[in-house]
């Protein structure tokens, strides 16, 4: 085994920089005005950007032929219509609906209903599966992008054409011009970009029919691993694990919770928060845990490996997987075969993705990439997408709250959110103290271990982290951007608001532990970072 870093050593380095991160009652009565943030110029992860206008089209609709996943091996909107789901049912859902993309009786229909109880009776329409079809046919569900499958001019999901999701599925909301339910999707004009804290994939992703097709991005149970398992769930799936026994853990908000999305297919069940996708020319790398460098390379994995996993199958994802996890990477692949054969699923992969030169690099980790065009375009629409304004609060509060912030908050993130994010990587026990993982299994430079602490906060880098790229296991920083509009901090969903992240009731081991113990400061300084936009200085 290699050796590490002693946990002695980390430690004091954690105090030097805690003592940094947080400035002394002494250090504020000198009139010590700390700094204004590492104040990175120049950004090693910048990417190459193509036209923004095609860009959002990329964004909103582009589905390079996951259709035939969603539609064909998953069999989701399929599951959708035998559900009898309506369209309160999706709002519920977290799911929102583009009212632009409806016509004008249609919408005038349904904002009439809206100004009722929503009672079958007086929202017949709200409360008709028959509507939800009629979304789906004309866009209007948002990630969920209808093709003409067939090519007889018209989209009709019932009636042989597909769906596949798109990358707006995860980052768009609306403006809830026509209607916002409360913990719930909204109708209204596109905000691209944005989060939608309250989707729930989970839930939604189990109503497709064969659900089992997800395999790789589930929390598995792996006889290579010994039967242990990394999740939430208390035991694991295998590949005999029933339609209904996946449906309950996706459906199980205390194994995937709410507002999170599996973006690893590593057998471990560690879904993320969703997160923002604005002003990406300012990003770190990419990935929580930082493991791709360039905007367009994450965007073609997510392409060719989430929304299509049957990739995985291939000579390049299998090669993938095995230099990720080994043995258990390898079964991986075989049980996914296995699930696949059984449920009918047949004529994969779906992604429409061409060989690369360079197969297993970042640029292409399973061997493939899509149009490079499309790619570049769409760095380019995120990177023109604005954050939203900060919540505005009296001069005197902020000024005070962007002092403490100046102090305390520094070492690691600027004031000016128009700023390049410092594009290091945090390590693992800087972040969290209370990090003090096991080795489940021995991997090759530069990869790191494959490690794992109790609790969730390290899950997401347990296999997938910056070891690909040769840096430390730990995580990427964010842009503090729409803080005031999320309902859930860290990556985990483990905090509750930023009073709660601030707060030092959490303790010296806990996730972030960079605290305000004066609770009339911590609250300007709650104000201060909920003003945030690109245009704070």
């Amino acid at each position: 085994m290699r050796s590490h870093h002693s946990r002695l050593y980390a430690l004091l380095f954690l105090a030097a920089l805690a003592t940094a991160c947080s400035s002394s009652d002494d250090d504020s009565d000198s009139g010590s005005s700390g700094s204004d943030g590492p104040g990175a110029t120049t950004n090693p992860n910048i990417h190459a950007t193509g036209n923004a206008a095609a860009g959002r089209d990329v964004f909103r609709f582009e589905t390079f032929g996951n259709e035939g996943f969603w539609t064909d091996a998953m069999r989701l909107p399929q599951g959708i219509v035998a559900a009898g789901v309506t369209p309160l049912d999706a709002l519920a859902a977290g799911l929102s609906v583009d009212a632009e993309a409806l016509d004008q009786a249609t919408l005038a229909a349904i904002a009439a209903e809206l100004l009722t109880d929503l009672s079958p009776a007086n929202a017949p329409l709200l409360n008709d599966p028959a509507t939800t079809v009629l979304l789906v046919n004309a866009n209007a569900v948002i990630g969920i992008a209808a093709k003409d499958s067939n090519g007889d001019g018209t989209i009709d999901v019932t009636a042989g054409d597909r769906a596949g999701a798109t990358c707006a599925l995860c980052h768009t909301i609306t403006d809830g011009s026509v209607f916002a339910l409360p913990c719930g999707g909204s109708i209204g004009r596109r905000l691209d970009g944005r989060a939608p804290h309250d989707f729930d994939f989970g839930g939604f992703v189990a109503l497709a029919q064969n659900s089992r097709a997800l395999y790789p991005l589930l929390q598995l149970s792996l006889t290579a691993n010994g039967g242990e398992t990394l999740g939430r769930a208390p035991t694991g799936l295998t590949e005999n694990s029933t339609e209904a026994e996946v449906d309950a853990y996706l459906s199980n908000p205390q194994f995937y919770p709410v507002g999170m999305f599996d973006d690893t297919f590593d057998g471990n069940g560690d879904p993320m928060h969703n997160m923002p996708l604005f002003r990406t020319d300012l990003a770190a790398p990419w990935g929580s845990g930082g493991s791709l460098q360039f905007l367009d390379n994450f965007s073609n994995l997510v392409y060719t490996g989430l929304l299509d996993p049957t990739t995985l199958t291939t000579a390049g994802g299998r090669a993938f997987l095995e230099t990720l996890a080994g043995p258990a990477g390898t079964e991986i692949a075989d049980d996914y075969v296995v699930v696949l054969a059984a449920t009918g699923v047949t004529n994969y992969p779906f992604i429409t993705a061409g060989a690369h030169a360079f197969p297993g690099t970042e640029a292409a980790p399973l061997g493939v990439r899509v149009d490079n065009a499309k790619l570049l375009d769409l760095n380019a629409y995120l990177n023109s997408l604005e954050a939203p304004p900060g919540i505005d609060a009296a001069p005197e509060v902020l000024a005070r709250g962007r002092e403490r912030f100046r102090q305390s908050c520094t070492q690691c993130h600027n004031v000016a959110q128009g700023s390049f994010v410092p594009p290091g990587i945090t390590p693992m026990l800087t972040i969290w103290p209370g990090d003090d993982p096991v080795v489940l299994a021995e991997r090759d430079l530069p990869l790191n271990d494959i490690l794992n602490s109790p609790g969730f906060f390290d899950d997401k880098m347990a296999v997938v982290n910056a070891s690909l790229r040769g840096l430390e296991r730990g995580i990427a920083m964010p842009l503090l951007l729409d803080l005031a509009r999320k309902p859930i901090l860290l990556h985990d969903n483990s905090i509750r608001s930023l009073n709660g992240l601030l707060n030092p009731v959490r303790g010296p081991e806990a996730p972030h532990p960079f605290y305000e113990p004066d609770a009339v400061v911590r609250a300007e300084l709650v104000a201060f970072l909920e003003s945030l936009d690109t245009d704070s200085n």
